[in-house]
């Protein structure tokens, strides 16, 4: 598992992981395919927070739709680092996945009722396709986005470990 920095280089903080971690390519092929991630977050005590979340990658940031009312919107305004994983897998030898790291930033109207917001337009497209099979995304008052362009992600795919 190494450790890809947000220029694209890479930290060499488990040197050994370099032949499992994802290209690149593999882990955007990865992040478009998966469903759901968990999302970490701390409170102001500083106890974790974990929850499973929807969410679509278009290759530079992860975007969340999450519940305004939720503990983590609350725990994400008064301290924006969150965690994220996403994983597959069952047996040791097919596990794969990415965490990626970084602070979240809060886009459009909270909660979302579809207010035209450019910036918006790409993942709102993204997402509606993946869940709801259709072009246009349907708001329902609650939710909200939340984007994360990573400042660190780790990869690995243990299918690449040689066998025996």
């Amino acid at each position: 598992m190494t450790e890809t920095t947000k220029d694209g280089g890479t930290a060499d903080t488990q040197r050994h992981g370099r032949r499992i971690m994802m290209t690149a390519d593999e882990r955007d092929a990865f992040l478009t395919v998966q469903r759901t991630c968990r999302v970490a977050t701390v409170s102001e005590n500083g106890a974790p927070h974990i929850g499973a979340l929807w969410f679509v990658w278009d290759d530079t940031a992860l975007w969340l739709y999450s519940l305004t009312r939720s503990k983590r919107w609350r725990q994400l305004r008064n301290d924006p680092r969150l965690s994220v994983v996403i994983d597959d897998g069952e047996a040791y030898g097919a596990l794969r996945g990415v965490e990626l790291s970084g602070r979240a930033v809060f886009l459009g109207e909270a909660p979302r009722t579809g207010q035209p917001c450019p910036e918006l337009d790409v993942p709102e497209r993204l997402f509606a396709s993946k869940y709801f099979d259709t072009e246009s995304m349907p708001h329902d008052g609650r939710h909200a986005w939340l984007r994360l362009v990573p400042d660190s992600a780790v990869s690995w795919d243990f299918r690449k470990m040689p066998r025996g």
